[in-house]
């Protein structure tokens, strides 16, 4: 049946001409945008996944930025803990000069000094962007990481830096008084005091936990004329509840191997931390003491090293190989954490790149595909549209039926 209302032939070529060009428009936009799915109208899934992804790729550029900061930060701490090492290793060797009879000490505690400002001074200058890893306590996150889990939500992961505190502490002394024969206290206040016995007197001395706390490396003082003894606290001391006998004790030892003629009485059951200075002799005496805070800082017990005397050589010889571990630990753990950094950084690129692919196999047009295609379409659309051509001319063969 022929009808010259109803042209179903011309409408089948239409639909087919219309879909080859709809074929043909997607094909050419991928040729131009590279992409097989542009925008969610052509594949909401595949689009919404994709970008989700690329929300990701854009999140850990922020995370690779971070790991390279904070690798560089720490390699700056490395390298300070590295050459405090080595300059302690310099001063370890005056040190041991300085254990010999025939040297001059004076000239060896000059160079010790010269190398404790040095390490000061390089502790001191070991930051990164205003950041300081090894001078003060602390700890610093590094961001390393963006996770998502199964249900899409996120969280920051971050390694985290400990801070290796090599400052050398700070002294103070403050508050010189007088003592009268009621005694002079001495405590971690950093009190210093200053004190006669005259000719056949005594006088007593009270040394006692001042509000500063008893701290490794903090040094109580008795000078008797121009003779010095000195008992440098330890850990274990400063963590002792018996503190202040265990510094009377050392005090008392070390000030009777003066040899001043002024004895020393201590008695820890009737007085504990109280020094009793009976002076003998036949002339008045100078007594001065002062307690020394050594600080917190992990090389405060430089500020002890005095190789000037044979003693002062002698204990400077054992603190220095504390001194000396304390550098190395710090340097090995900024080390590590480096190394960590370094590690998570190249996985962090190659996760990068790992997502960037992902998201190209689900986008990208494959454009080898894409050309013959777009030569498949064309030819396509060539042929529907003679096709609708054709149809279009059936109605005119129904004017030769009236004829």
């Amino acid at each position: 049946m022929s009808s010259i209302l109803t042209n179903n032939g011309a409408m089948v070529a239409l639909q087919t001409l219309k879909s080859v060009n709809s074929s043909l428009s997607d094909t050419t936009s991928a040729i131009s945008t590279g992409k097989k799915v542009a925008n969610a109208k052509q594949n909401a899934a595949v689009w919404a996944i994709s970008k989700t992804m690329e929300s990701d790729v854009n999140g850990f550029k922020s995370v690779k930025e971070s790991l390279s900061l904070g690798e560089s930060t720490v390699a700056v701490a490395r390298n300070a803990t590295e050459t405090v090492t080595d300059l302690l290793g310099q001063m370890k060797e005056r040190i041991v000069a300085a254990q010999g009879d025939n040297v001059d000490r004076t000239k060896l505690q000059a160079e010790v000094s010269d190398l404790r400002d040095q390490i000061g001074s390089v502790v001191g200058a070991a930051q990164f962007n205003g950041l300081n890893l090894v001078s003060g306590t602390g700890f610093t996150d590094v961001l390393s990481s963006l996770d998502r889990d199964n249900t899409g939500a996120v969280s920051a992961s971050s390694i985290r830096v400990n801070n290796q505190d090599l400052s050398t502490g700070g002294y103070v002394n403050n508050d010189v008084f007088a003592a009268g024969g009621g005694g002079a206290t001495v405590s971690a206040n950093g009190d210093t005091f200053v004190a006669s016995v005259d000719a056949g007197a005594q006088e007593s001395i009270l040394i006692q936990e001042g509000a500063g706390g008893w701290n490794a490396g903090d040094t109580v003082s008795i000078s008797i004329g121009d003779q010095t003894a000195s008992y440098t606290l330890t850990a274990e001391d400063a963590a002792s509840t018996t503190a202040e006998d265990i510094v009377a004790i050392g005090l008392k030892s070390a000030i009777e191997s003066l040899g001043t003629g002024v004895t020393v009485d201590y008695d820890s059951g009737t007085n504990p931390g109280e020094l009793l200075f009976d002076n003998t002799g036949t002339e008045d005496v100078s007594i001065t003491g002062s307690w020394k805070n050594a600080g917190s800082g992990g090389l405060a017990e430089l500020a002890n090293i005095d190789v000037s005397t044979l003693g002062g050589a002698q204990a400077a010889l054992g603190a220095i190989e504390g001194l000396i571990t304390t550098s190395i630990d710090a340097a090995a753990a900024f080390g590590t954490v480096e190394s960590r950094i370094s590690t998570q950084n190249d996985f962090v690129s190659k996760l990068s790149d790992s997502l960037t692919s992902g998201i190209g196999s689900m986008v990208d047009a494959d454009m080898e595909e894409t050309s013959a295609r777009l030569q498949a379409l064309q030819v396509q659309q060539q042929l529907a549209t003679q096709s609708l051509s054709i149809a279009n001319q059936a109605p005119q063969q129904l004017l030769s039926l009236f004829r």
